[in-house]
């Protein structure tokens, strides 16, 4: 079997499931395996789908297509052809495995953690739609296919966000989600349109090719960019980047473990696995606006993650605010370590919301932390797991989430001494900092010291087996081994490193980044005859920043681990003294920053005052005008009657009347009688001959 025929299979593994489920559901019980054996098998072949393309053919691109829509030729425009197809590389088959890796564990752990709900197997099947959707993101060769499962993808988190739709919050929650994801897409859909005009083509190759000869939109760099910042604006909204990042929090009203799916491997990935497929035509404007906004959504949320109390809410911030590291990363051109954290992230971040849903099970769907405490001697497993993808994700040596993240810090480094702007060094590792302390935080209230909740805590437990078991793998995968033998050096011996290259720009020499020129040979960097895609300044300074971005990530996470337990666990400090010394600040992040209370009042209480303001003017003027029509209409229409009535109908009745009064007066001589008829003959020609005889 070849393998593009095995990546359909995978694609439509998951869509079979979510068929199958959903229409046995209501009359076969166990209706919900058909979805579990389904995804299992689908990641087993994902993981042969990965092996046989790293092992046979690491350095091609498998690609296929079809001619899905022919239009013909079109006057002005040409011919049109539209094609679907598959792109093998790389960087898809190891997105792939992710996101089988993660809907298998969040399949499984859903078993025991949804049991007894009313709608047990649609649960299961709207999972497999969402897996289905993420899929066809993932392996897909051109920008329209992508839009069409970005869509789905949009769709299916609508269904799982909002899945107790009975809670007006979820309900509320799957709106909010679906309309800001609509909002970040229409400029999606723009860039993509802009592409197709240009180019005629939505091949994702195609496209770069046309852009490396020159050919750019509306032949210009400004709409490149413009274009590029379009097509951005959809992970802007799938990813949950400022300013479309407020419906990611809300999202955690849906079940747990979705809340692990959206975070993890699917929906926020999305966003920035378009980035990196769009990578190559991104102008060095885009790219640093991108930087921006990444760098603007790492730490706004981090800072709102401190002082939030809701287990899954503190995990939501986190993991805006690590997809806006991605996101910078990729604007500042680190571009393998942003992918590299997409997938380290995506394990991580997995196991921390499956844990989190092992404790609310376990609390009878407490989620306040601050009502728990001192449950790691309940839920042993569970807490090492946590603690393990903590660890992780706060970026402590020995750890994935080390490697991955300090890659990046070495990037903002690298970024500033090249160009001596020290705002993204800041934000990186600022932000490192405060991930650290809110994570440790939430691990000191939620398993150490003691109960804040006796009853509850008397009946807590460890969870079942099918909830454990994805904590264990995934908190496994959070161990540094499985990237490099090397611990302290991401960049030497990391396993990802042969398999993802930086792809060549597309873009004109002056529209990139002065550290990003044509791709060429770096023999003082690299070995001989291998080809590069940043410069050779770049390259080094990522080289030479290696080692002091080790140590200066380490201080700052070990000290934001330090305060979180001078605060928590030692209470050397008050944090509520603290936070009333400090209350305007405190408010800001408790507040979420005011967001949603200043687009309530500007967006959606601005579109309500619109609204009425045009409701106004549509009772007041535009009734106004019509009802005064047919006033005027029913005044002249009255008029017009009695003209019609009096003077019109006067003057055909008297007309009438007169041919009748002379009818009638002519009757009398019509006798019949010959004798009357010569008697007037005569008569009237004696008064005939009297009047010529008088003239």
């Amino acid at each position: 079997m070849d393998l593009i025929t095995l990546s359909v299979i995978i694609l439509f593994i998951p869509l079979l499931g979510f068929v199958l489920t959903l229409f046995t559901g209501m009359n076969f019980k166990w209706a919900f395996l058909i979805e579990n054996v389904l995804i299992v098998l689908g990641f087993i072949l994902s993981v042969v789908l990965l092996y046989n393309k790293l092992s046979g053919y690491l350095d091609t691109d498998i690609v296929s297509e079809f001619n899905w829509i022919n239009l013909g030729i079109i006057p002005f425009f040409g011919e049109i052809i539209i094609k679907l197809g598959i792109k093998l590389d790389n960087v898809a088959v190891i997105m792939n495995f992710t996101v089988f890796l993660i809907s298998m564990v969040v399949h499984l752990f859903s078993i025991d953690y949804m049991k007894g709900d009313k709608r047990y197997s649609r649960y299961f099947a709207y999972l497999g739609l969402f897996t289905f959707s993420m899929t066809g993101i993932v392996v897909t060769n051109n920008v329209l296919m992508m839009y069409i499962f970005w869509e789905l993808v949009g769709l299916s988190s609508y269904l799982l966000i909002g899945f107790w739709f009975e809670k007006k919050s979820a309900s509320d929650a799957g709106k909010k989600a679906f309309i800001v994801n609509r909002i970040g897409d229409l400029g999606m859909f723009a860039g993509i349109l802009i592409l197709f005009v240009t180019y005629k083509t939505f091949s994702f190759q195609e496209i770069f090719n046309a852009v490396a000869a020159g050919q750019l939109p509306f032949n210009s760099e400004f709409w490149l960019t413009i274009t590029g910042l379009l097509l951005f604006c959809g992970a802007i909204g799938k990813s949950a980047q400022f300013p479309l990042h407020v419906w990611l929090p809300d999202a955690m009203e849906g079940p747990t473990p979705v809340s692990a799916l959206i975070h993890a491997a699917t929906m926020v990935a999305a966003g920035v696995y378009f980035i990196v497929r769009i990578f190559p035509i991104l102008s060095g404007d885009a790219l640093l606006i991108i930087a921006i906004i990444g760098a603007i959504s790492a730490f706004i949320p981090a800072t709102i993650a401190l002082t939030q109390n809701d287990i899954k809410r503190v995990l939501a911030y986190s993991t805006v605010s690590q997809l806006g590291y991605m996101i910078m990363a990729l604007g500042i051109g680190a571009y393998v370590f942003a992918f590299f954290h997409l997938i380290t992230h995506a394990f991580f971040k997995a196991c921390l919301f499956l844990g989190s849903g092992s404790v609310i099970h376990s609390m009878h769907h407490e989620q306040d932390i601050q009502k728990m405490g001192g449950l790691r001697k309940k839920m042993p497993i569970t807490y090492a797991t946590f603690l393990l993808a903590t660890l992780a994700l706060s970026g402590i040596p020995l750890t994935s989430g080390f490697l991955s993240k300090d890659g990046i810090l070495a990037g903002t480094l690298a970024y500033t001494s090249l160009t001596g702007n020290w705002f993204f060094t800041f934000i990186g590792f600022t932000v490192a900092m405060l991930t650290a302390f809110y994570m440790f935080r939430l691990v000191i209230l939620t398993f150490h010291g003691e109960p804040k909740n006796k009853e509850k805590y008397d009946h807590a437990h460890e969870s079942p087996f099918f909830m454990i078991m994805p904590l264990v793998l995934l908190s496994g995968l959070s161990i540094f081994i499985w990237y490099t033998p090397n611990p302290f050096n991401a960049d030497s011996g990391w396993v990802l490193s042969k398999w993802v290259k930086a792809p060549t720009l597309s873009v004109p020499e002056s529209a990139r980044y002065p550290f990003m020129v044509e791709e060429q040979k770096q023999e003082s960097i690299v070995k001989q005859e291998e080809e590069v895609t940043f410069s050779h300044e770049y390259t080094h300074a990522m080289h030479s920043a290696h080692v002091p971005t080790i140590f200066l990530s380490g201080f700052v996470a070990g000290l934001g681990i330090l305060f979180a337990f001078l605060f928590y666990q030692w209470k050397k400090l008050d944090p509520n003294k603290l936070a009333a010394k400090v209350k305007p600040l405190y408010n800001l992040s408790y507040n979420k920053w005011y967001f949603d209370e200043f687009y309530n009042s500007v967006f959606v209480g601005g579109t309500l005052a619109f609204s009425n303001f045009l409701r106004w003017i549509d009772n007041t003027i535009i009734d106004g005008i019509v009802n005064g029509s047919a006033t005027l209409t029913r005044g002249v229409s009255k008029v017009s009657g009695k003209f019609d009535n009096g003077v019109v109908d006067g003057l055909v009745n008297f007309t009438a009347y007169f041919s009748g009064f002379i009818g009638l007066l002519f009757r009398k001589f019509q006798t019949g009688k010959v004798q009357t008829y010569i008697v007037l003959v005569i008569f009237s020609l004696l008064i005939l001959l009297f009047l010529f005889k008088s003239f």
